[in-house]
């Protein structure tokens, strides 16, 4: 199926490894251009991109100066993927909400939400001019608050809500907003010996390969399986594509069946 991306011009935050490389790499393989940002450029980045820029987008600098290298390098900006979040797993604590302290809540909403406002506020001129898309990588987690360290949760769900009033705001103007809510991915996030999921199994006294084998039970995914960052990204390009030009305002759920309501 042709997406009919030729020549378009991309910018993917968080684009080194895991759903923001497999983006990168989606859209490069559609004849998209894409610029990349990272804190840490990779060789995979470069390879994947038109430009990699180095940038902390979890600050208002950073981000500045990622839309503003996107826009020297191809001349305009027709996609924005907003995909950088999470955190740094040496920064997450675990447990309740009395556990975690004013710095996780700021990092986490400067990381999972205010990055997508700040991209977003310095790329929508480009955007506009050229009826383009934005698409911001939400999380399950926005629908299951409880789930995920304190803050994660909360902050995905402010972006699910952002995203709907860009769309209600920016939609008559040929503007498309979505978001693309997954599930567990088999990213670093997971995998890495030294991630977020081997902070998790130490904390339940498991072994890290126990519990990544355990993991679909537990979070109950219909599928048996939890996704891989290309499923993610065949997804990302088809709804940044004029191939889904209906699908406005949506908050899209990749998750094997974890969601059990609507």
């Amino acid at each position: 199926m042709d997406l009919q991306l030729e020549g378009k011009t991309a910018v993917v935050t968080g684009a080194s490894r895991g759903i923001g490389l497999a983006i990168a790499q989606a859209l490069t393989r559609e004849g998209a251009r894409v610029v990349g940002a990272a804190r840490t450029v990779t060789p995979e980045l470069e390879r994947a991109s038109v430009a990699a820029v180095s940038a902390d987008l979890s600050t208002p600098d950073g981000a500045q100066t990622v839309v503003e290298t996107a826009l020297a390098e191809t001349g305009g900006v027709d996609i924005l993927i907003n995909n950088v979040g999470a955190g740094d797993a040496d920064r997450l604590k675990l447990g309740g909400f009395l556990d975690a302290d004013d710095e996780q809540w700021r990092n986490l909403f400067d990381l999972n939400l205010f990055s997508a406002v700040w991209t977003s506020r310095a790329a929508l001129s480009s955007l506009i001019d050229r009826q383009g898309v934005i698409i911001n990588i939400a999380s399950i987690n926005a629908r299951v608050p409880a789930t995920g360290p304190v803050g994660y949760s909360e902050a995905k769900a402010a972006l699910v809500a952002f995203s709907k009033r860009l769309s209600e705001e920016f939609g008559p103007r040929g503007v498309r907003v979505n978001t693309v809510s997954p599930g567990p991915v088999g990213t670093g996030l997971w995998r890495d010996p030294d991630g977020f999921g081997a902070k998790v199994a130490a904390a339940h006294g498991a072994e890290h390969e126990d519990f990544l084998a355990a993991m679909p039970g537990m979070f109950g995914i219909a599928s048996g399986r939890i996704a891989e960052p290309e499923e993610v990204a065949r997804l990302v390009a088809f709804i940044a594509s004029p191939a889904a030009l209906s699908l406005v305002g949506a908050d899209v759920v990749i998750d094997g069946g974890t969601v059990k309501t609507s």
